[in-house]
């Protein structure tokens, strides 16, 4: 479906279940195209979340868990359709350039998204390919790249959130940092994994960092390293996090309504915290958000 990356996968249908055969030919084209549309699946939270074990253990969102379905912790609410008159935490989710949780100590391996409902112009999803990126470096700042760390920070995820919920997600996630390259595990290759929500380099001031930042997130937003999805209803998307970046465009009408559902599984990378003792504060954060997300909840959709 691009130069880049992405592929269409027809003729299997996701809501029944897959023999081994089948399961083993949609993970060799992930790994081969890194992004796979399933056109004209009809899907609903337990057959998405049943597909999606097929790609490993699936996150319950604790470091996210103002998005979360109401009946289904696995499942995350991409959405901007009014509960009671006000938008949801999601409604503007991803809007800048990003790979899923990179602001944790262990990153998303798959997301799955699947859509409901569409704005009838824009709303689409532009992915990057990351080792497209870092091959198109010179060889000295690949070098230059592959002993550097990024601190990832929770903070840069959007300008447009709620400040109360912003707030929540900063405890519950504190800056961690994980290499500026990461070799893939199952192809082997190097990928860049610096976007958005990188911060600065470890040993190095903000100052050193930023110029450095700017340059490789806009060095990977080239239109030869990206595929555009365009969406239409019942489609799947499924992309591999440990080599591309993505972008949900916001550039449709705020009055339709994109709504969309989401999976991941957990990566098989573990960064770790900027300071060390944030382990400790996130856990507490995370017991004590408990009681503050159902009213965070309550005050978002009451």
């Amino acid at each position: 479906m691009g130069y880049a990356l992405g592929a269409r996968v027809s003729g299997v249908d996701l809501s029944r279940p897959l023999d081994t055969d089948t399961v083993q030919q949609i993970k060799s084209a992930w790994t081969r195209h890194l992004v796979l549309v399933f056109p004209e699946q009809h899907l609903d939270p337990e057959t998405l979340i049943a597909f999606t074990r097929h790609f490993g253990e699936l996150d319950n969102y604790e470091t996210q868990p103002f998005n979360r379905h109401p009946e289904h912790d696995e499942v995350m609410l991409l959405s901007n359709r009014p509960v009671n008159g006000k938008l949801p935490a999601g409604a503007y989710n991803g809007q800048n350039w990003h790979t899923d949780l990179s602001y944790t100590p262990r990153p998303a391996k798959a997301t799955l998204v699947y859509c409901i409902q569409k704005p009838s112009v824009g709303g689409d999803t532009m992915f990057a390919s990351m080792y497209a990126a870092y091959e198109a470096l010179s060889p000295k700042m690949q070098a230059f790249l592959d002993d550097l760390e990024g601190v990832n920070d929770v903070s840069l995820i959007s300008a447009r959130r709620d400040p109360a919920i912003l707030e929540a997600f900063k405890r519950l996630n504190p800056p961690v940092i994980h290499p500026a390259v990461r070799i893939h595990p199952e192809s082997g290759k190097p990928a860049l994994y610096v976007n958005d929500r990188v911060r600065t380099f470890v040993g190095m001031s903000d100052a050193e960092s930023k110029p450095i930042i700017k340059f490789l997130c806009e060095h990977s937003q080239q239109p030869r390293f990206v595929y555009r999805h365009r969406w239409s209803v019942r489609d799947l998307v499924l992309w591999d996090n440990r080599c591309l970046t993505h972008l949900a465009v916001g550039d449709y009408d705020p009055s339709e309504i994109r709504h969309m559902i989401r999976t991941s599984t957990m990566g098989d990378y573990f960064g770790r915290f900027e300071n060390p003792r944030s382990a400790e504060t996130a856990n507490t954060s995370a017991a004590a958000t408990s009681t503050e997300v159902a009213q965070a909840a309550s005050m978002l959709h009451d």
